[in-house]
């Protein structure tokens, strides 16, 4: 990913078929190919002519989104949300065996949560409870607890000072064409290419961070 404009599409982490049979290749192409790409190529657009913003990171532009002239404000926050959310997504998955050693990370959800039953539970409660489209995610307050949260469409948690340790898309493309309406199926399977080691890694950066 660009730091600033012109803003690229980041290739997948691993092959668009290594999540099978969880995520299906077909939508990961389409998701990563078409959806992001588009948010990408509209972001670029509205940069454009925008000399003094060209030069702000993707995350300065959000988070600085209200303050910015009102023809471009809704356009930032939709396009560059679209483009940090879906990064996050699916840097937040992963085929590794690897992917399951959550390190610190598991200490502290069953500090927070109580056990790896009830977490899941809540987080698959939250996914679903995201009416339309959004997000449901894993993040980190300022009081160093985790927490689980949902945003509406492209609205990011950091933009509330939280700070995103794992997050599910629960827009339809993401799951439409393998579980169709089955929302609760397609939860099921993400929870199956989760890369908590990488969660676990933004945890620890986050923790340190703030010592």
């Amino acid at each position: 990913m660009n730091e600033h404009y012109p803003f690229v599409n980041p290739p997948l982490p691993y092959a668009y078929n290594a999540l099978e049979p969880f995520i299906d290749t077909k939508t990961m192409c389409l998701h990563h190919d078409r959806h992001l790409q588009t948010y990408v190529d509209n972001l670029n657009e509205t940069l454009k002519g925008w000399d003094d913003l060209q030069d702000w990171s993707l995350e300065k532009l959000i988070l600085n989104a209200d303050c910015l002239p009102e023809v471009i404000r809704q356009s930032i926050k939709n396009n560059g949300g679209g483009v940090y959310n879906h990064i996050f997504y699916f840097n937040g998955m992963s085929d590794l065996r690897s992917r399951n050693n959550a390190g610190m990370l598991f200490s502290a959800i069953l500090d927070d949560f109580g056990s790896i039953d009830s977490f899941f539970q809540e987080f698959k409660d939250k996914a679903l409870s995201v009416f339309g489209s959004g997000y449901a995610w894993l993040v980190l307050d300022r009081n160093h607890g985790l927490k689980l949260v949902t945003s509406a469409n492209q609205d990011t948690p950091i933009v509330k000072n939280l700070c995103p340790i794992a997050t599910i898309d629960v827009w339809e493309h993401a799951y439409y064409l393998k579980h169709y309406n089955q929302r609760a199926a397609y939860i099921e399977d993400w929870f199956q290419v989760v890369d908590w080691c990488y969660a676990n890694k933004l945890y620890r950066n986050y923790i340190s961070g703030c010592e």
